[in-house]
């Protein structure tokens, strides 16, 4: 008898799992299920108990964030 253990990882079954039901979600639920299945990540080196600065691990995530940091308002003095 073959299982999904023999063929994948259990976290690629979860994906899997998880792309299959969100794709059966009506739209309005579906949209926000897409939304929150969005993962960033970023990286931080420390160096002698200071930390460095953070950066996205994807470089099209970091743009994003860096054009969403020039679009807030500064507060006024």
């Amino acid at each position: 008898m073959s299982s999904w253990r023999a063929v994948m990882t259990y976290n690629k079954y979860s994906q899997v799992a998880a792309r299959a039901v969100r794709s059966a979600l009506k739209e309005p639920e579906r949209i926000k299920a897409d939304k929150r299945a969005l993962v960033t990540l970023k990286k931080q080196i420390w160096e002698k108990g200071i930390p460095t600065e953070s950066k996205f691990v994807d470089p099209e995530q970091q743009k994003a964030a860096e054009a969403a940091n020039q679009k807030k308002p500064t507060a006024a003095v």
